[in-house]
């Protein structure tokens, strides 16, 4: 298994732009899988969609997601909801 970390960058560094076989997940199961753990979890996957909280794209019908822009998505979401420290604590 590739790894894929620093929003993806190691990812690239190994494969070709052009290879994304390796980086793309097909299906909402496979997506709940890489995120959660577990492809039965994938109805989650659908909520995410519809109320637009997932990075993802179609092909066809299919609900299709790279794992690099998955993996940046949460590093993103992790800074932003960084809570502040404490100073009412004092």
């Amino acid at each position: 298994m590739t790894s894929i970390t620093q929003g993806g960058r190691d990812f690239y560094e190994k494969h070709s732009p052009f290879d994304m076989s390796g980086d793309i997940l097909r299906g909402a199961d496979k997506i709940a899988e890489f995120l959660f753990g577990d492809p039965k979890l994938r109805r989650k996957v659908y909520h995410l969609v519809e109320t637009g909280r997932l990075p993802v794209f179609r092909l066809g019908t299919t609900i299709c997601a790279r794992k690099s822009t998955l993996v940046a998505f949460i590093e993103q979401q992790e800074h932003a909801t960084k809570p502040a420290s404490n100073l009412e604590a004092a």
